[in-house]
């Protein structure tokens, strides 16, 4: 089992676990292909939003911080999401270690392996306010701004990049060489304001991409 301990040894065999670390959005992977779908990797970020340290996450299932007030049609969404391995963002009330409740805007998103099968899920957090009607009004629109500066081409493959796809799938996909996807990720990046693929998908899931 790959862990957050072995991210921080600098282990870099998978980009996917690798690119969580230093983000500063509330992030873990879960691995579909073990029983119950178990939290393989988590960053500070998320400890420092929900309380948890990582011994306490590792080896969970990613519905831990749902409780008795947690929406049910909305866990459902999630799980439907799952099912369907498609990204799916929804906004509901989650726990944290002390107890306190929050509104958490959680994105799960589906990465593939370069043969196109399943292999984890990415799981992003954001804590909302009390009145989080606003917030996500502003958040959809910040997001489409943001991608509004992206090329045709740019806009392409971070949409394939939020369906799950690899950069040797997505060159398959779009006729292009892999180092030609490479190029329009670093330049994407670049104008989304990030370092790292899994805040990509989640700006691009805020977007409506």
């Amino acid at each position: 089992m790959t862990t957050g301990t072995q991210l921080k040894s600098g282990n870099r065999k998978n980009p996917i676990l690798a690119s969580i670390e230093h983000s500063p959005i509330a992030t873990v992977i879960s691995d579909p292909r073990q029983k119950n779908n178990p939290i393989v990797a988590s960053n500070k970020a998320f400890s420092e939003l929900t309380g948890y340290p990582e011994e306490e996450i590792i080896g969970r299932n990613c519905k831990f911080l749902a409780g008795e007030g947690t929406e049910p049609w909305l866990t459902e969404k999630l799980r439907e999401g799952i099912a369907a391995q498609k990204p799916v963002l929804v906004e509901l009330l989650n726990y944290k270690r002390d107890g306190t409740p929050f509104r958490n805007a959680v994105l799960i998103a589906p990465a593939f392996d370069d043969d196109g099968v399943l292999e984890y899920f990415i799981g992003s957090q954001v804590e909302l306010p009390e009145d989080a009607d606003a917030p996500s009004v502003n958040r959809h629109q910040n997001a489409v701004e943001i991608v509004s500066h992206l090329s045709p081409r740019q806009k392409e493959i971070l949409q394939k990049m939020a369906a799950g796809f690899r950069t040797k799938q997505i060159a398959y996909q779009l006729s292009l060489s892999e180092k030609t996807v490479q190029m329009h990720r670093m330049l994407l990046f670049k104008k989304l304001q990030t370092s790292n693929a899994a805040d990509a998908v989640r700006i691009a899931v805020e977007a409506g991409l």
